[in-house]
């Protein structure tokens, strides 16, 4: 059975299987194109405040010779804006050519004094001449058009300025600062982000200007991901071309902040959406830059092995627009281990181990679990099953029996379910049999079957698409609960994620809902780089990208050959696209010249103090621009509101004004203590 055709569904990209770029206009900020036949361009945003120009001036220094192309400068207010000039003149004069974009919000005023020094104007549609107050109203037609017609006044200037002087325009949207007008209407959504971006390019539009790049950015990888496919989807209907700036706002920093970032960004360059990308860190401004680099080479390297498009546009059943998790028969991994669509994917571990190694492998297993402590290791993973190692799987089981949930067995080709007669599964243990079948070992396959249902296994099968042909029948035959699938190598002409959604097709196609096992394997990253950064990307473009899309049961890291570290990556990537939380989560957002206090410092410095608290959702935010909004669905917030002052969230709502910075800390804990969230370290 090759690719589906089940009929369109509304859709945002030529293919979710292959991967073909999306056809944008070419814009150029000052000497750089983007979109059109251009890579990917890199940029960042500087840290410091704007009106130290030697801060600044050293800082975008320092990110152009990390390969910045593109460096964003924040202007809050006039004065800040009349300072890029003097920092555009020493850039130049450096020889620095990257061009200067002015980041805006709330102030056209400050907009109409930046334009006239930097190549490009960053524009926030939710508070650009608008105030977020949260306020509930119910607009009539007559007064949401009276809405537009100030909105229209109070950007035309700015969109007629930058059309004078030759500048191009981000409109850019945030999940977190949508007007209350858009708001009452569209509510905190996807839908809202568009509608928010589609009245302002209307407005350009209407004067004839069309330098217009968009970004849809959220701190939710799910949101910002519908976001953008929601936006192409309308920009297509609207016969819209303009390039994508693709980026996860208030992403965090470490590990976290890196996953959450490839996971969007990635996912949507996977399916040849993004034209220039920000990579947004609680870290210092340049270490964004390698990061995104790497995201970039990754998805153009895609690109460039694309095959050539098919003749009829294919789709899949999965509406891109609204996430819902696929449904699967729920069944038993292990003792107390459930696997069902209402259950979070359950993490298997690989041990590089093999079973013969008997005392090796036990002793990989007990240090791991000192070591990951409260982290459970669900399912182990063990190397190719062969005869050799027969003799010790049953002493291997028992000994297993109560340390994890189940143990998954890669059976080679050359023994048959007669040879592994002797596996007896114990009672407090799953035991998951794992082999991959060709169309024609139909006999095999049901062999193996009926082996697992007598002998209370699972098995995990591994099936190319086109066997399914052939294969189909022996397979809705199979008793319920037994039945696992999975992918080791992608499906030929797909990248790794549409081989994943490929097998999904293929179940649904065949009214099988078992569910699937997301395994990363060497075959289905991308590239050669063997850095843990390039592993973690990788990982979170498949992985992150499948769950966003409701599809993953089961994960394993197999990538990583350190049992520890491999556990934590699959954990954290779970963590990062929202499908499993195991630890505190963190929103923070990156630093910049509207800041209001040491963004980077006390974001460690809450994590130290708060980062055992399961479950629980803390905002560190560095002002009150992306702050309220972002933060709407952690539990608490904590919120720069005036030099050395701090405002304290629970929700949306504020309930501590003002707050000394030195007393900040520990007004937060006291707040998750009288909320009930709170447990001793």
């Amino acid at each position: 059975m090759g690719i589906l055709d089940f009929g369109f569904m509304e859709t945002y990209c030529q293919s979710r299987f292959r991967c073909h770029r999306r056809p944008t206009r070419e814009v150029m900020v000052g000497g750089i194109g983007v979109g059109g036949d251009n890579p990917i361009r890199i940029q960042s945003m500087t840290t410091s405040d704007t009106k130290d120009i030697d801060a600044t001036v050293e800082e975008a220094t320092a990110l152009a010779e990390a390969g910045c192309e593109i460096i964003r400068v924040t202007a809050p207010n006039v004065t800040a804006a009349k300072c890029l000039k003097e920092i555009s003149a020493r850039l130049r004069a450096r020889k620095i050519s990257s061009p200067l974009v002015a980041d805006i919000h709330f102030l056209p005023a400050a907009a109409m004094e930046a334009v006239k020094y930097v190549e490009k104007v960053r524009v926030n549609p939710g508070n650009y001449a608008d105030r977020k107050k949260f306020a509930v109203r119910e607009y009539s037609e007559s007064q949401y058009n009276e809405e537009l017609d100030r909105l229209y006044e109070a950007f035309s200037p700015i969109v007629l300025r930058c059309r004078e002087l030759g500048r191009s325009m981000r409109i850019g949207t945030n999940h977190g600062s949508l007007s209350d007008r858009i708001m009452n209407r569209y509510g905190d959504t996807p839908l809202g982000m568009v509608e928010s971006a589609l009245e302002f390019i209307r407005i350009s539009e209407s004067h004839g200007f069309r330098d217009i790049i968009l970004s849809m950015k959220a701190s939710n990888p799910k949101i910002m991901i519908q976001a953008y496919r929601l936006l192409v989807n309308r920009m297509e209907k609207e016969d819209m071309h303009y390039p994508l700036h693709l980026g996860v706002t208030e992403a965090g920093d470490g590990e976290d902040g890196r996953i959450k970032s490839a996971i969007g960004i990635g996912s949507l360059l996977t399916d040849g959406l993004g034209d220039t990308i920000r990579v947004s860190l609680t870290e210092d401004s340049v270490y964004e830059i390698p990061v995104a680099r790497a995201i970039a080479t990754k998805a153009m390297s895609l690109w460039d092995a694309a095959p050539a498009a098919p003749s009829n546009r294919v789709a899949d059943s999965l509406d891109p627009f609204e996430f819902k998790k696929r449904a699967v028969a729920p069944f038993t991994l292990g003792k107390n281990v459930q696997v069902a669509s209402d259950q979070p994917p359950r993490v298997i571990a690989r041990l590089p181990s093999s079973p013969e190694s008997l005392d090796a492998f036990l002793q990989e297993i007990e240090s791991a679990r000192d070591e990951l402590k409260d982290t459970p290791i669900e399912g182990v993973e063990c190397p190719e099953l062969t005869r050799a190692a027969l003799p010790t799987i049953g002493t291997l089981l028992e000994k297993l029996a109560g340390k994890v949930a189940a143990i998954v067995l890669p059976v080679s080709e050359e023994l048959t379910p007669a040879d592994i007669e002797q596996l007896i599964r114990p009672d407090n243990l799953g035991v998951v049999l794992h082999r991959r079948f060709s169309a024609q070992e139909a006999d095999r396959l049901r062999e193996f079957l009926h082996h697992c249902e007598h002998r209370d296994l699972l098995l995990a099968a591994e099936i190319a698409p086109a066997a399914f042909s052939t294969l189909g029948d022996v397979l809705r035959e199979s008793p319920a609960g037994r039945l696992i699938f999975t992918l080791s190598n992608p499906t030929e002409g797909c990248h790794g994620p549409g081989s994943y959604r490929h097998l999904a097709e293929c179940l649904r196609a065949h009214g099988l809902h078992s569910p699937i096992w997301i395994r990363n394997t060497e075959s289905l990253r991308t590239g050669d780089s063997t850095t843990f950064l390039d592993r973690l990307i990788d990982a979170s473009i498949l992985t992150g990208s499948l769950l966003c899309d409701g599809i993953g049961d089961l994960v394993s890291l197999e990538t990583e050959e350190n049992l520890v570290r491999g556990t934590r990556l699959a954990y954290n990537v779970l963590q990062g696209a929202g499908s499993r939380i195991t630890k505190t989560e963190f929103v923070a957002c990156p630093s910049c010249g509207r800041t209001l206090f040491n963004l980077q410092d006390t974001t460690q410095r809450i994590r130290a103090k708060t980062g055992h608290l399961k479950g629980v959702k803390i905002a560190v935010m560095g002002c009150i621009v992306n702050g309220p909004g972002e933060m709407a669905d952690a539990d608490f917030g904590y919120v720069g509101g005036a030099p050395k002052r701090v405002n304290l969230y629970v929700g949306k709502e504020c309930v501590q004004y003002h707050v000394p910075e030195e007393e900040a800390d520990q007004r937060l804990i006291e707040l998750i203590k009288a909320r009930g969230k709170w447990i001793d370290s």
